[in-house]
C-alpha cells in the first residue's frame, strides 16, 4: 500500500528537486524519482529509473503495469524553479494546510499531480486492466527540457493518451506556444573615446539591431495570429541586455537575451534565419561582428486535435471546453511519440513560480476521480 495523498504531497514537497541554469543552485531529482519508484512499485507496477545521458545526476522514471500497446500515460516533470525563502510566509520545503489550501514548493507545479494519480492508480483492480497504465515522471522540465528530450530512450508502449499534470484548473488544453530563447552577439573593437573612428561601437549597432528587432516583432504580430490564445500573437520580449565596461571606451562587446513565443505553425530556426538576415546589413554597414544563436534548444508550440477521443472526453467531464493556454509545456515530445496528448491538472498557473504556492484542497478529489475515469476508459474492461 502507498502513503496518504496528503503524506505522498508532504514528502514530495519537502525532497528538494530545484532545477536551474545556475549549475550553485540547480539540484538533483533523483530523492523524488526514487519516492514515486518506491511507491510505484509498492502498487505493483514494472519501474525503470534511466538517469540522463546529458546529466547522470538527473534521471527519468517510466512506470508500466500490463502489457501490449494501447492504454494510458499519467506524466509530470519531478523538478521545480528556485525560491526565495524570505519571500514565502511559509516554508517552502514543508507541506502547510492552512485556509482549505496545501501550501508548499511544488504543490500547484507540479509535484502534486504525482499523489492524485497514484491514489487514482491504487483505486484500480489489476484484475479489470487491459492495456497498460503508466507513469512517468521527467527532470529539468523548469529549464532545459532535458528529461522530455530523452524520453524516446525509455522504451515507451505504443500508448493511446497521455495526460501532462500541469496546472490548468482542471480545463483541458489542447495547444500552447513554443519558446525560442536567443541571443544576439555584437564584437567591435575597442579604442579611445575621444576618437570615435579608432574602434567599432557594439552599443551603436546594438542599437540598430533592437530597432530592427523591435520592428520585426511588428511584422510577426500582423503576420500570424491564433484566437486559441488570450495574447493572440506571437511575442518578443526583449529581456536582458550587457554592453561594455567604462564610460571612456569604445565598446567592443554587446549582447542581447530575447525570447520569442511562437504560434503553433511556426518554426524556431526558421525565425533564426530570418532574424540573421535581417541583421546582416547592419553589420556590413557599421563593421561589427553579429551573431544570432539559440541559448538552448526551443520548446515547439503544441497543437492536437479538440476534436480528438482525450479532449472530448476530458470536455464533457468537466463540463469545459478545450482551450489553450500560455506556458510552455512537455506534451510536445510526448506528443512525438505517437500519443493523442492534453494538459490537464489542478491548480492554477497564477500559483506557479510565485512565493506561497499552494493548491486548494477541494481540487483534489475531483482531479483524482476524473483520473479514475480515464484508467477505466483507456486502460479497463468495458
Amino acid at each position: 500500500m502507498i502513503p496518504s495523498t496528503t503524506e505522498m504531497f508532504r514528502a514530495l514537497v519537502s525532497t528538494p528537486s530545484v532545477s536551474c541554469p545556475d549549475h550553485q543552485i540547480d539540484q538533483s531529482n533523483i530523492d523524488v524519482i526514487n519516492l514515486l519508484a518506491n511507491w510505484l512499485d509498492d502498487l505493483g507496477f514494472d519501474v525503470v529509473v534511466k538517469p540522463l545521458e546529458s546529466n547522470r545526476q538527473k534521471a527519468n522514471l517510466l512506470a508500466r503495469k500490463g502489457s501490449g500497446d494501447g492504454g494510458l500515460v499519467f506524466a509530470g516533470h519531478s523538478d521545480t524553479v528556485p525560491c526565495f525563502e524570505s519571500q514565502w510566509a511559509v516554508d517552502p520545503f514543508a507541506l502547510t494546510e492552512k485556509d482549505d489550501r496545501l501550501y508548499g514548493l511544488g504543490t500547484c507545479d507540479m509535484k502534486g499531480f504525482f499523489p492524485l494519480a497514484l491514489a487514482a492508480c491504487a483505486a484500480i483492480d489489476d484484475k479489470q486492466l487491459e492495456k497498460p497504465l503508466c507513469v512517468a515522471a521527467t527532470s529539468d522540465e523548469e529549464t532545459s527540457m532535458a528529461g522530455a528530450r530523452e524520453l524516446a530512450a525509455m522504451e515507451f508502449p505504443k500508448a493511446d493518451a497521455a495526460v501532462i499534470g500541469e496546472p490548468t484548473d482542471l480545463i483541458p488544453a489542447y495547444t500552447h506556444k513554443g519558446i525560442a530563447l536567443l541571443r544576439v552577439i555584437i564584437t567591435g573593437i575597442a579604442g579611445h573615446s575621444s576618437d570615435p573612428d579608432a574602434g567599432v561601437n557594439a552599443i551603436d549597432a546594438m542599437h540598430q539591431v533592437i530597432e530592427r528587432l523591435m520592428a520585426f516583432r511588428g511584422e510577426l504580430k500582423s503576420r500570424y495570429a491564433n484566437d486559441a490564445f488570450a495574447v493572440q500573437y506571437p511575442t518578443m520580449n526583449l529581456g536582458c541586455l550587457h554592453a561594455g565596461d567604462v564610460p571612456n571606451r569604445i565598446c567592443a562587446h554587446a549582447e542581447l537575451q530575447f525570447d520569442i513565443r511562437l504560434l503553433p505553425t511556426m518554426n524556431a530556426d526558421v525565425l533564426i534565419e530570418e532574424i540573421q538576415r535581417q541583421v546582416v546589413d547592419i553589420s556590413e554597414r557599421t563593421g561589427a561582428k553579429i551573431q544570432v544563436e539559440s541559448t538552448c534548444p526551443s520548446i515547439p508550440p503544441f497543437e492536437t486535435s479538440t476534436t480528438g477521443k482525450l479532449v472530448q472526453h476530458l470536455s464533457n467531464m468537466t463540463r469545459h471546453a478545450p482551450q489553450g493556454v500560455a506556458f510552455g509545456t512537455e506534451a510536445p515530445f510526448y506528443q512525438a511519440l505517437g500519443m493523442e496528448t492534453v494538459v490537464f491538472g489542478p491548480g492554477s498557473v497564477n500559483q506557479a513560480h510565485q512565493p506561497d504556492e499552494y493548491i486548494s484542497l477541494d481540487r483534489l478529489k475531483p482531479t483524482q476521480t476524473i483520473l479514475e475515469n480515464l484508467i477505466h476508459t483507456y486502460c479497463a474492461k468495458p
